[in-house]
């Protein structure tokens, strides 16, 4: 079973800046790990947009990825858009993020490869494998 790994690095026009490994295994969950610095304390929306097109942040990004037409929604909801991954919370400025996820894939429909990773609005990255 092939192991499919994918980096997501993060810097916002301000402190903001992170580092987001993706890891799946076969058909499996996708494990989500990393951090993010520069946030201010508390929960931060965490989310994949349909381009990977940052250029103008999340205008240029698009919506959420939501191929299914679905409800935005929390990462354990049956009915929320692909790309909805819930909150990272920061404490002390820093954002570890831990996340295993079903619906996100590094292939197929579902595939977040080549898209733009979002904790703010300030800190959008286009995914590379």
């Amino acid at each position: 079973m092939a192991t499919l790994k994918a980096v997501c690095v993060m810097k916002g026009d301000g402190p903001v800046e992170g580092v987001i490994h993706f890891q799946q295994q076969g058909n499996g969950p996708v494990k989500v790990t990393g951090k993010i610095t520069g946030l201010s304390d508390g929960d931060h929306g965490f989310h994949v947009h349909e381009f990977g097109d940052n250029t103008n942040g999340c205008t240029s990004a698009g919506a959420h990825f939501n191929p299914e037409g679905k409800q935005h929604g929390g990462p354990k909801d049956a009915d929320r858009h692909v790309g909805d991954l819930g909150n990272v919370t920061a404490k002390g400025g820093v954002a570890e993020v831990e996340i295993e996820d079903p619906v996100i894939s590094l292939t197929g429909p579902h595939c977040i490869i080549g898209r733009t990773m979002v904790s703010n609005r300030y800190n959008a990255r286009r995914l590379k494998t």
